[in-house]
């Protein structure tokens, strides 16, 4: 099966074709996905070189002139490295943007923690007026790229791994989605967590709901979710922990709550490792997060078998 990335340059490619407001903003990295693309819209395809402040600056130029920039690398490079540029030059210019990253939280271990970026969506939750969108497989991914570029002029984070669940969902770029229904609490799966999820929780009496558009959250869904399966909820995310502890709170404000946050742990990993060595030290498998919520929930989360 191909890759999340291996599905962006062809999609987006097509979408050159079929919009001359698309543009895309590179900073080396992706550049040879869109050779093809670049010969029929040279003034489209720009690759800025390393210049990852410039590779920002340049898609909010772009964007005051009426384009709307697709602006591509690795997370890391895209949305720590050029912060500064993501506030001033879109969200102070209040223009907007595709970003699409890559390499997610631990993607690729040999390329060290340059590489890495748990804490991208934290940091985007210290701005204002941010989609983020985090597929979980491959079709979700072109789904919701497609959604992000018709998206007017919005500013929208696309964070792509190549960590996938085994089979695609229907995703609509605002919902989030029921996957399995109980009584004894609410495991919010983001992305490329739900299989793991799924196999976590197999024999609990728990509600999963699953999110590929995160911000906004979707606080609808989790409130209702809450009316039979109660208001204890665990949100499962594929970067930093806690990340959508406090909009989980802010959803059900209003009524006795408890909130449990797994993801990427906060404690940096020196060595390389494999990517399923990073998931089980987070604790990410789905024996370890089994514990974890059967811990947060207790007994009462525990079906009987007929």
């Amino acid at each position: 099966m191909d890759t999340m990335r291996d599905r962006f340059a062809p999609v987006v490619s097509r979408l050159l074709d079929e919009d001359p407001r698309v543009a895309v903003v590179l900073a080396e990295i992706g550049v040879a996905g869109f050779e093809d693309a670049q010969h029929r819209h040279p003034d489209r395809v720009i690759n800025v070189g390393i210049r990852e402040q410039l590779l920002v600056g340049a898609g909010a130029g772009l964007a005051l002139t009426g384009l709307r920039p697709v602006v591509h690398t690795f997370a890391s490079f895209l949305v720590e490295r050029p912060f500064e540029q993501v506030k001033l030059d879109l969200g102070h210019q209040d223009v907007g943007a595709v970003l699409v990253s890559a390499s997610a939280s631990f993607d690729w271990p040999s390329g060290g923690y340059t590489h890495m970026a748990p804490g991208d969506i934290a940091l985007l939750d210290t701005l204002d007026g941010w989609t983020v969108h985090v597929p979980g497989h491959p079709d979700e991914a072109e789904t919701l790229l497609r959604h992000a570029v018709a998206a007017g002029d919005d500013k929208v984070y696309v964070r792509l791994s190549v960590q996938s669940n085994a089979e695609a969902l229907a995703v609509d770029g605002a919902r989030f989605r029921t996957v399995r229904e109980g009584r004894a609490g609410v495991v919010v799966a983001v992305g490329p967590m739900l299989d793991t999820v799924l196999a976590a929780t197999e024999g609990l009496d728990v509600t999963v709901l699953y999110g590929t558009t995160v911000r906004p959250f979707d606080s609808a869904a989790l409130r209702r979710a809450t009316e039979s399966a109660g208001t204890d909820v665990v949100l499962v995310e594929p970067y930093l922990a806690g990340t959508s502890t406090a909009v989980a709170n802010d959803a059900l404000a209003d009524l006795p709550h408890r909130v449990l946050g797994l993801g990427v742990g906060r404690r940096e990993l020196r060595r390389y490792g494999q990517i399923e060595e990073h998931v089980a030290a987070h604790g990410l498998d789905a024996g370890s997060l089994r514990e974890r919520i059967d811990g947060f929930l207790g007994a009462t989360a525990t079906r009987v078998s007929a």
